[in-house]
């Protein structure tokens, strides 16, 4: 299809043979993007620490599999469980986004010594509360201020969280380390309303020179469909969407 990367979400490490995954990527010529998944046992805001002992035994599991496949940097909202949204007292927020800055600067720690980095992914406001925008992940990785702590932005977050797309990538700037892409609606990029023109301004005034990665889920893969709520397919195959929203992407960056 033309696709040079292909991400990788690392929900299970058990169930992934790294070795074996390396062989297939390089025999197809591919080079892989890790992805972390935080559900409610991996909660690095919460009061309970061996909720946080776990998210670090993971995360260890997850430095792992990038040194086999020569990964740079591990992805995701690693900062808090994934679907932890409610209404909280300034004081219950500010307790929580400490020990989300605390615990990630061990994180840090911990992928410096492996020459990695994380991309820390800010979330539409349904998914988490503690980070939704550019400017509340630039928060974060200055408060944890450390080398190892970097971005990555989703246009499908970003087209419900962000007032100006290039804007909030400007913000961002050297930061950005991966980019994430789909429609405001989660199809194949360039069938909705999502404002490519402003995602391709913001990318180039930064001069970014990493990955533009398609995220596309499908309601076949039911752990994940479940966890962002992806009740139908979007598009006849999942093999139409990435040909669409491949070709549209390369029209979109051609020059």
């Amino acid at each position: 299809m033309g696709y040079t990367h292909v991400e990788i979400p690392i929900e299970d490490p058990s169930l992934i043979d790294a070795e074996e995954v390396a062989k297939a990527l390089d025999g197809e010529g591919l080079l892989p993007i890790a992805c972390g998944a935080f559900g409610p046992s991996r909660d690095l805001t919460s009061a309970d620490s061996r909720l946080h002992a776990n998210c670090f035994e993971y995360i260890d599991l997850c430095f792992d599999m990038c040194s086999v496949w020569e990964v740079g940097f591990l992805c995701g909202p690693m900062y808090s469980a994934v679907g932890k949204a409610r209404l909280l007292s300034a004081e219950e927020r500010k307790t929580e986004w400490n020990r989300a800055v605390d615990n990630l600067h061990i994180v840090c720690e911990k992928a410096g010594k492996r020459g990695l980095q994380i991309a820390l992914e800010p979330l539409n406001r349904f998914e988490t509360d503690l980070v939704n925008t550019a400017s509340d992940v630039m928060r974060m990785v200055n408060e944890i201020d450390h080398v190892a702590a970097a971005v990555l932005l989703d246009s499908f977050h970003m087209t419900i969280e962000e007032r100006d797309l290039a804007a909030a990538i400007c913000e961002v700037g050297d930061k950005l380390i991966h980019m994430q892409v789909s429609e405001n609606y989660r199809g194949a990029p360039g069938t909705g309303q999502t404002r490519w023109d402003q995602i391709k301004d913001g990318l180039q005034k930064i001069n970014y020179q990493g990955v533009v990665s398609i995220e596309s889920f499908t309601p076949h893969v039911q752990e994940l469909a479940g966890a962002v709520c992806i009740w139908k397919p979007f598009a006849d195959s999942q093999d139409d969407f990435a040909r669409d929203g491949f070709s549209f992407l390369t029209n979109l960056f051609s020059d």
